[in-house]
């Protein structure tokens, strides 16, 4: 039987196990199961990895896309570049670490760009806003990473330095944080939603609820609003791949 599974704290909101449970029956994958392994430390990770018998892969979620790389064996180049991993392959005895938010956020998030999209604002710091700034990055696409923490770096904003004229420039909004996520779903992120307009694009990792109060408020002012929901199958599908070398 190979195991797959997805670690991260908490994981009650996650859909992998549902998901790929799913793929199993749909595509006749036989010897197969996905788990859920919500270890509250990274520190639990080397017990949990001796403990487990045939693991084949895991997905990384929150939060520990960044601490998890400390106890890989070998980064892919992308990934290292990032500095967040979402997708780890075992493989004679090796652990790899990949970045697969990548792509899916890539390929979800480019079909509804649109050319007086210039510049844009990246809510959070975390594993998955650093998947995003790498796409940016490639897209030639500026942008300000937005903090509650002050922070002395010239390319992080906080909350409060967010005002009308900023948002006329910066019209592309991600959000990477989870506020907003079930079962919090009143919470949304700090910013002059009366400056939004048709001119914006606001761009939500979150996927449950389907549309946030941050997505609600931008297509309440004519904003293009897309949820994360595709990036999560794209990715999920790339880390399939990656665990089963899959070209």
């Amino acid at each position: 039987m190979q195991t797959f599974g997805l670690i991260g704290y908490p994981l009650g909101h996650s859909f992998s196990q549902k998901y790929f449970s799913q793929k199993f029956i749909d595509e006749g994958i036989a010897n197969s199961k996905f788990e859920l392994y919500p270890i509250k430390s990274i520190d639990e990770f080397p017990s949990l990895i001796e403990s487990t018998e045939d693991l084949k892969g895991l997905a990384v979620t929150i939060p520990y896309k960044e601490q998890v790389m400390q106890y890989l064996d070998e980064i892919d180049t992308v990934a290292n570049e990032t500095g967040a991993v979402n997708c780890i392959k075992f493989q004679n005895g090796k652990l790899t670490g990949y970045n697969t938010d990548i792509i899916g956020f890539e390929k979800s998030f480019v079909p509804l760009l649109q050319s007086h999209h210039k510049k844009a604002l990246v809510l959070g710091t975390g594993g998955a806003a650093k998947a995003v700034q790498y796409v940016l990055r490639k897209l030639q696409i500026p942008f300000l990473t937005v903090s509650r923490n002050k922070n002395h770096s010239t390319d992080l904003i906080q909350y409060e330095d967010i005002d009308e004229k900023l948002l006329s420039a910066y019209n592309v909004i991600i959000n990477c944080t989870p506020l907003g996520m079930t079962p919090n779903e009143e919470t949304f992120p700090p910013l002059p939603y009366d400056a939004i307009s048709e001119r914006h694009y606001l761009y939500d990792l979150v996927y449950k609820p389907s549309e946030t109060k941050f997505l609600l408020k931008g297509k309440s002012n004519g904003a293009v609003t897309k949820n994360g929901y595709d990036m999560l199958i794209l990715q999920a599908e790339e880390n399939w791949k990656i665990w089963n070398d899959v070209k």
